[in-house]
């Protein structure tokens, strides 16, 4: 059976993954004003955050089923099946969306409960079991076990991102700016929550989460990890490799930008580490 994975853009898998997988990707929609850009395609955080910073706004929006009827008939075209890994349903439209659009046809969207890497990672063990010959129906029913068991969390420079995207109060936002807080951002449940609420320079905050998230656990699959981020300096990111593999052996961590979406609610600064539990 020939299958092909498939993801949403904001599932966030850096280029070498998709590559080495064959991995395809539906574009999510980036608005500003009256422009409309592709997350992805010709269109960075970078540019994001010039418009943001600058006093715009941009808005994301779920991709709609037509999209995703496209999307699928495009990979039916040559493969048996379509696997598509979704943003979680609590936070996004792509999921119904992505249901709508495959009614009828051999292609199977998939809940993560997740975002951004934390998805990515269901669209990377969905590539290997089809590679190693597991039929479609096999592949769907292990990952809706797995998604159950990823975990997914940030922590956050500014909360004005968050804010401007809807996510939380503008006196949330104003009591952390004040205090200088750098909450984490947890997934319990598919929905998104406020975790541990850390104070100080990010750079330091940023290695006291991954300490508190890893060290001296026993439930974590350890063959791969994503430090996932908005944007650090190459010093941080050596700097949580170190901490990460001092926390357990970890096999392969895997540095991953965060694409547009993601970028729209979290802003800069913010950096994840995300992986499965046993």
């Amino acid at each position: 059976m020939k299958i092909k994975v498939t993801m949403d853009s904001a599932c966030d898998l850096p280029p070498e993954l998709l590559e080495r997988y064959n991995i395809g990707v539906a574009p999510m929609t980036i608005v500003h004003g009256n422009e409309t850009y592709k997350d992805g395609v010709g269109f960075s955080p970078q540019d994001l955050f010039r418009i943001v910073e600058g006093g715009g706004t941009c808005t994301t929006t779920a991709i709609n089923a037509a999209e995703y009827e496209a999307h699928f008939d495009e990979y039916l075209r040559e493969y048996d099946a379509v696997i598509h890994i979704n943003l979680s349903s609590e936070i996004s439209a792509c999921y119904q969306n992505a249901l709508i659009a495959a009614d009828g046809k051999s292609a199977y969207p998939i809940d993560s409960r997740s975002l951004s890497s934390g998805s990515g990672l269901l669209a990377v063990e969905a590539a290997e079991m089809a590679e190693n010959g597991e039929d479609a129906r096999s592949i769907v029913r292990r990952l809706r076990e797995l998604a159950d068991k990823v975990e997914t969390s940030f922590v956050i420079d500014t909360l004005k991102y968050l804010h401007r995207g809807g996510r939380c109060s503008g006196l949330t936002a104003l009591g952390a700016n004040i205090l200088k807080l750098k909450p984490c951002i947890e997934m319990p449940n598919g929905k998104m929550d406020v975790g541990k609420k850390y104070r100080g320079v990010i750079d330091n905050v940023i290695l006291q989460y991954i300490k508190d998230k890893l060290a001296g656990r026993n439930d974590i699959v350890y063959n791969r990890i994503f430090m996932t981020h908005t944007g650090v300096s190459e010093q941080t990111l050596e700097n949580v490799r170190r901490t990460i593999l001092e926390c357990g052996p970890f096999e392969n961590i895997h540095n991953t930008v965060a694409g547009c979406t993601i970028s729209n609610h979290s802003g800069p600064g913010t950096l994840g580490v995300l992986f499965l539990r046993r």
